[in-house]
């Protein structure tokens, strides 16, 4: 038979270092991986901490949003109704004169009373922003007037108004 060598176990004083240093690593390994299978529950906690935060966040500011979106809701409803009170406000002094212009019976005062009536609708119409336009004499722009007939007349040039049948009124850029 032959001999055969045992290799797992060392014969040599070097054979035995080596031996001994190559289990070092192993335990080394051993205990780099147990040290980390022990930080895991640790960061696994700590992983399920940030979620959890970045959850309530994400909550809030979900419903930040929805507060703000509802908050411009009622905004833009409160202008509309506001800018309707503030003109029906503007106006109801005038419908007020008319009624009492109704019940005056004496014909004394009655043009005076409706040029009163007049100017203040004009001074009403003009602190909403409302102006009017298309006035006798002033030039012709297709753009904002309505032509519904046309007359000759020496006195006035071409394309000037000659008589206004229905003002226009315009507030800012739109008619």
């Amino acid at each position: 038979m032959m001999d055969e060598k045992r290799t797992d176990v060392p014969e040599t004083e070097l054979e035995k270092e080596e031996a001994v240093s190559l289990e070092e690593p192993k335990k080394e390994k051993k205990s780099k991986a147990a040290d980390e299978a022990k930080k895991l529950p640790e960061e696994l906690e700590k992983a399920k901490e940030e979620l959890e935060e970045m959850k309530r966040k994400y909550l809030v500011m979900l419903a930040e949003y929805d507060n703000f979106r509802k908050r411009a809701q009622k905004e833009r409803e409160g202008a509309y109704s506001d800018a309707y009170a503030d003109a029906i406000t503007a106006l109801l002094p005038v419908f007020d004169n008319i009624e009492r212009a109704n019940t005056f019976t004496g014909t004394d005062g009655i043009a005076e009373g409706l040029n009163m009536i007049i100017n203040q609708f004009k001074g009403s119409l003009a602190g909403l922003g409302i102006e009017s336009f298309g006035e006798v004499g002033e030039d012709f722009d297709p753009n904002f007037h309505n032509a519904i007939m046309q007359t000759e007349d020496e006195s006035l040039g071409e394309n000037v108004i000659a008589e206004v049948f229905q003002k226009g009124y315009k507030r800012g850029d739109k008619i």
